[in-house]
C-alpha cells in the first residue's frame, strides 16, 4: 500500500514538472517610473496576484520591472495588461527565457544584460 502511495505521488510531481512552461523573465520600462518604495509594492501587488508569476523585482536605477513568469500560465501580454489596468504605461524591453542565472540589466535603451554567477 506504501509503495503504491509512493508510486503515485512520483508519478503526480512528473507530471506536474512536465506541465510547467519555461521560466521568462520579461523586462519592461513603466511611466510613471517604478522609483520608490510605494510605486514597488503596488507593481508587486497588482503582478502578483497573476497566475504564473513568481518573481516581481524593481531596478530603480534603471527604471525597471523585472517579471519572473510561468510561460504556460500566463504571458507577456496579460502581465502588460495588468499594468496598464493599474496606471502603468508600459515599454517592453525585453521578454527571454530564463536560464537560471540572474539576468542584469546593463543598458535600458538597448535591454542588454548580463548574467552573475
Amino acid at each position: 500500500m506504501k509503495k503504491t502511495l509512493s508510486m503515485m505521488a512520483v508519478a503526480l510531481l512528473m507530471s506536474a514538472v512536465t506541465m510547467a512552461g519555461d521560466l521568462k523573465v520579461l523586462v519592461v520600462k513603466t511611466t510613471p517610473a517604478v522609483q520608490n518604495v510605494e510605486a514597488k509594492t503596488k507593481v508587486r501587488n497588482v503582478l502578483w496576484l497573476r497566475p504564473g508569476v513568481k518573481k516581481v523585482e524593481a531596478v530603480f536605477a534603471d527604471q525597471q520591472v523585472l517579471v519572473t513568469y510561468d510561460s504556460a500560465k500566463t504571458n507577456q501580454k496579460k502581465i502588460v495588461a495588468a499594468l496598464t489596468k493599474a496606471g502603468y504605461e508600459t515599454t517592453v524591453v525585453s521578454d527571454t527565457v530564463s536560464t537560471g542565472k540572474k539576468q542584469v540589466p546593463v543598458d535600458a535603451t538597448s535591454g542588454a544584460t548580463h548574467q552573475v554567477n
